[in-house]
């Protein structure tokens, strides 16, 4: 027999309204694994660069660069890392997390031995002053678009269909050689991979509601990991061209 004078509540009962502690725990749950997530992403990001950094300083260094400079093994180093890219972006769904990750790591030593040309061209105090000043925009991009509220998908075309007309614009200054195209491209490649930052960021971000949980997610790291090294690399390379001092 139910004690009507007890003040105790058994239940919610029909019609009242469900206890919030139940939705507040599902939501740190999913604040705490979003937050594992693109940490994950971050490291994978900065370790692919220093990979990268470390296998450029190295090969500048022991005159391997300046060996195959101007040999056709040079143009396998150029577009190699386009090749990794393709296969980690075409091929997600077909290799394992474990062959993406190491596409990931190969993709960074490539990377590494087609930047050092960088060094023959550039101070290494300039290269430096500019690879900081670049993980300094970087981070604070990357933070205003994970903190900001703003829809930044309605930009995403709008930055994709940018970077190919830089890519146009690259290949046409290779006959023209005109400075002023190689000035005008690099300033709007700034632009355009800083604004890729903050979307890729924001992109990433929304992403992991439909990956968490799945066993795509270990490749989704990995392959965001690879979009925000596109992007700070890319903005490295473009601000190079203006901070960089030439030897």
């Amino acid at each position: 027999m139910a004690n009507w004078n007890d003040p105790r509540p058994t239940g919610t009962g029909f019609g009242a309204s469900p206890s919030l502690s139940g939705v507040s725990a599902r939501g740190e749950v999913f604040d705490a694994g979003l937050r594992r997530h693109m940490l994950s992403i971050y490291n994978y990001m900065a370790s692919g660069v220093l990979l990268s950094g470390v296998v450029a300083l190295l090969s500048a260094s022991s005159g391997m660069t300046q060996a195959v400079a101007g040999t056709p093994l040079m143009w396998l180093i150029m577009l190699a890392p386009l090749a990794f890219v393709l296969f980690m972006s075409f091929g997600a769904n077909k290799f394992s997390t474990t062959a993406i990750q190491g596409m990931f790591w190969g993709f960074s030593v490539a990377m590494g031995l087609s930047l050092s040309t960088i060094f023959l061209v550039y101070t290494g105090t300039s290269i430096a002053v500019t690879f900081f000043a670049t993980a300094g925009a970087f981070a604070g991009l990357s933070l205003f678009g994970y903190t900001t509220k703003k829809d930044l998908s309605g930009f995403g075309s709008f930055l994709i269909m940018g970077v190919f007309g830089l890519l146009i614009a690259s290949v046409i200054n290779i006959f023209l050689q005109s400075p002023g195209l190689a000035w005008a491209v690099s300033f709007l490649g700034v632009l355009i991979f800083a604004g890729l930052t903050a979307y890729d960021t924001q992109r990433l971000k929304q992403e992991y509601a439909y990956v968490a949980g799945t066993e795509f997610a270990g490749k989704a790291v990995v392959l965001g990991a690879l979009s925000l090294y596109l992007d700070f690399i890319n903005m490295f390379q473009f601000l190079l061209q203006f901070m960089g001092e030439r030897r």
